[in-house]
């Protein structure tokens, strides 16, 4: 017999996208670079993701019961916060994914190695594309399988938010808000810590204290005497205020809520408009996502409304349209002409 073995070839090994490596490789780079990736802890955001689970929350669901309102909500702030939610699809239920990791086919994905979360650790399972449903939101063409999150896809405002939060918190925290320096002549540390001591906690009083120079020098009252300088420090020269205001706003518009709703002066015909906005161009085209894949998984129609529960519409326009419509349609009848070819001329087919 031939003394050596056959060298088998050798096989490559790589890391995926969303495993353990790249969870660490990531860490590593956030250590070097600095803390990144917390504007997400700002109230901004969370207020935005408040408002996505909210619609999706409410939303109409018909085509399928596995998709709860728990779900739902689950399903929205995954997509805000991560870009892309993952579900593992059973006979009775629609369990919502950890961690995952995929394997792709001309850019579709074909197999999945999921990590179901359950208290004291999660389970890992394998499951084909037809048994999970992947929603995917801000793809890019080079990773169609990986969503981005709006806060990843406006990096540099979601740095500035985190940093204008971060720095007018260490001033409220750290700074000498409400102190001041008093000039006093040389004297004991003791006597010093005396007349500090008798400054404290005595708002609204007048305080009279014997300025030691002037009994020194036996004449009038220095003007540099007794003279406070305030350590307060004033955040308007910086511009922190209005630049902190700016990347909130910038923030919002890329959770696609209109800065306009958070105002103090907001009324009410403008939050109802900034519902409408956020309903029709945000929170609808996602649900259109999620019927989407739904139905291709589920194998049976499913759709999502986010408009009629959410009612983000003038009551009494509303009103006032439909009579127009009623109105018109008698019309239509009266003169002979098919409703339907009247409705479909306006662009109404429903």
């Amino acid at each position: 017999m031939w003394p050596f073995k056959r060298k088998l070839p050798e096989t490559e090994t790589r890391a995926s996208g969303t495993g353990y490596t790249a969870m660490m490789m990531q860490a590593r780079a956030e250590y070097i670079t600095g803390t990144t990736g917390a504007a997400e802890l700002t109230s901004a955001v969370q207020s935005c993701v408040s408002l996505w689970e909210a619609g999706f929350a409410m939303a109409d669901v018909d085509g399928t019961d596995l998709l709860t309102r728990r779900l739902r909500a689950v399903l929205a702030r995954q997509l805000a916060l991560r870009g892309e939610a993952v579900f593992y699809i059973t006979d009775d239920a629609m369990v919502p994914v950890s961690d995952w990791d995929l394997q792709t086919r001309l850019g579709k994905p074909t197999a999945y190695r999921l990590t179901l979360p359950d208290i004291g650790g999660g389970q890992t399972i394998t499951a084909l594309a037809g048994e999970v449903a992947h929603i995917v939101t801000g793809a890019d063409a080079r990773q169609p399988w990986a969503g981005t999150p709006p806060l990843r896809r406006s990096g540099l405002s979601a740095s500035l938010l985190q940093t204008m939060e971060g720095l007018l918190s260490d001033v409220y925290r750290d700074a000498p808000i409400g102190s001041g320096v008093v000039p006093m002549p040389e004297s004991k540390e003791a006597d010093m810590q005396d007349v500090a001591r008798g400054f404290k906690g005595a708002r609204g009083k007048v305080l009279v204290r014997e300025s030691v120079a002037v009994q020194a020098a036996g004449g009038p009252q220095p003007n540099a005497d007794w003279k406070p300088q305030d350590l307060t420090p004033d955040l308007q020269k910086t511009g922190a205020l209005s630049a902190h205001g700016q990347a909130r706003d910038a923030i919002l518009c890329a959770f696609g809520v209109l800065p306009a709703m958070v105002a103090n002066n907001a009324q009410g015909p403008l939050v109802r408009e900034g519902q409408r906005q956020l309903a029709t161009w945000t929170l609808q085209p996602l649900a259109e996502l999620v019927g989407e894949e739904l139905t291709d998984k589920l194998g049976q129609p499913v759709t999502l409304d986010t408009l009629r529960p959410l009612q983000a519409y003038d009551a009494g326009g509303r009103a006032r349209a439909a009579a127009g419509v009623v109105q018109a349609l008698a019309m239509a009848k009266e003169a002979g002409v098919d409703p339907d070819t009247a409705m479909k001329l306006v662009g109404w087919q429903e």
